[in-house]
């Protein structure tokens, strides 16, 4: 059983770093992005091929990997950061005062474009990626509990990436922007803050988080596959309602809860049945609390 959580909150860890940016995006300008799980997607398939490009594989030293894999994660961070933005001048910006359908469709669009990419690049199929991490893969184990490589990797990259998301929202000044912009875009720009700027920085954020999750993705599971996004999207995108659409902490929560269960009903009950607990769970917490287990009750005037 606690092994079983240990790997669930690393795994968790990954569906969170993905439902963050749903729920920064949707803070600040009510959108659901839906190609978000595919910019996931682009972050894996740029991770794999970057390390490739630069030898990584399974004989490099722990001294490569320690310099490498670093390296890999800014590129990925850059590359999807860099394609969100691209995403919400292209296809979102044109379209801020048009009725909410047109940007939900234009977000449908992209996420099939960005399929496709990753179809023509890596082929149909399943591909398998160079185990980095799991060889040798058990770190410790403590009173039965397993901690392998990849768990580590997961926890250790999630949380100081949280921490400065954290920090960088509450504590600097383009992050009471990007605050005030959420609460009130045209009073935001009364005040002389650059709005459409603020909204690109909120699309770069959570691409670059994305593109992180991307690679940890590919190095805990070893495989890539170009649908890959539909389905991290989906789960990520449940676990930021869960939680509380357009709250962080509630997005991390959400991650790690659907994590554990996950992992707990794989091994206790079986894989099949692990979406039917899940929604099922969401189902109950959204009966039982619309706003997420961490959002914020809103009324609407009037």
């Amino acid at each position: 059983m606690g092994t079983n959580l240990v790997q669930g909150i690393s795994n968790g860890a990954i569906w969170a770093l993905i439902a963050i940016g749903y729920t920064l995006v949707y803070g600040i300008i009510e959108l659901i992005n839906f190609a978000h799980g595919d910019v996931f997607m682009i972050g894996s398939f740029t991770g794999v091929s970057f390390w490739t490009a630069i030898g990584l594989g399974l004989g490099t030293s722990t001294l490569g990997l320690v310099v490498g894999l670093p390296l890999a994660l800014l590129v990925c961070m850059l590359v999807c950061g860099a394609l969100n933005v691209l995403i919400e001048r292209v296809g979102y910006r044109p379209l801020r005062g048009a009725p909410r359908l047109a940007p939900l469709i234009t977000a449908v669009g992209f996420s099939f474009i960005l399929q496709n990419v990753g179809l023509l690049w890596r082929g149909g199929s399943t591909v398998g990626v160079s185990d980095l991490v799991r060889e040798n893969k058990t770190v410790v184990q403590i009173s039965g509990v397993v901690i392998h490589r990849a768990d580590v990797l997961s926890i250790a990259v999630t949380i100081p990436l949280v921490i400065l998301l954290g920090w960088f929202v509450s504590r600097t000044r383009q992050g009471r922007a990007m605050r005030a912009t959420a609460q009130d875009p045209e009073a935001a720009r009364l005040m002389g803050i650059n709005v459409d700027w603020t909204i690109s920085l909120t699309f770069l954020i959570g691409g670059a988080l994305a593109g992180a999750a991307g690679l940890v993705y590919a190095l805990y599971e070893t495989t890539i596959w170009y649908l890959q996004g539909f389905e991290a999207g989906l789960i990520a995108f449940t676990a930021a309602v869960m939680g509380g659409i357009g709250n962080l902490r509630g997005a991390v929560l959400g991650g790690l809860i659907i994590g554990c269960i996950q992992q707990t009903i794989d091994a206790r009950v079986g894989p099949q049945w692990t979406p039917f607990f899940v929604f099922g769970l969401l189902i109950i917490v959204l009966v039982l609390r619309p706003q997420g287990l961490l959002g914020e009750e809103t009324r609407e005037a009037g």
